[in-house]
């Protein structure tokens, strides 16, 4: 699933060069293909983390530096993989029916920390090392 997802962005996003119109395709496609509870991506943006395009029910408009599993992978710059967000300390519940998480830095060509894609389930330990490959593969499209 993730290849034909990887090669359908692929195809949305050459030639774009706006980043939100980017994000907004990207998230759509995941969701709709995925089924996941939230898609979305989080800017960079005065530093903080500012809600961007999404699927899914409403979020947390803004996310500090280092905070929750978003603001965490930011200030880590790694990938993060909550198979259960309530063990998570500092978890940010910005909807009591998000279980499991994923979180995704997207890195731009200055090799900063522009943005972070968050996914969301309903069901614990949802993401694996899987969906942690194929998704940094993705947000390269960025």
């Amino acid at each position: 699933m993730y290849k034909l997802l990887c090669e359908q962005i692929k195809s949305l996003t050459q030639g774009e060069t706006d980043e939100v119109a980017k994000m907004a395709n990207i998230a759509a496609v995941i969701h709709e293909a995925m089924g996941f509870w939230w898609t979305g991506f989080y800017r960079v943006k005065n530093g903080e983390l500012i809600l961007g395009p999404f699927q899914g029910p409403v979020a947390c408009m803004h996310i500090p530096f280092g905070k929750g599993v978003c603001g965490t992978a930011w200030k880590q710059g790694e990938t993060i993989v909550v198979p259960d967000v309530e063990l998570f300390p500092g978890h940010i519940a910005c909807s009591s029916e998000s279980r499991s998480e994923i979180v995704v830095p997207v890195w731009n060509a200055d090799g900063e920390i522009s943005a972070v894609l968050d996914i969301d389930s309903r069901e614990l330990a949802t993401f694996d090392d899987v969906d942690k490959q194929f998704l940094e593969d993705i947000v390269k499209y960025l």
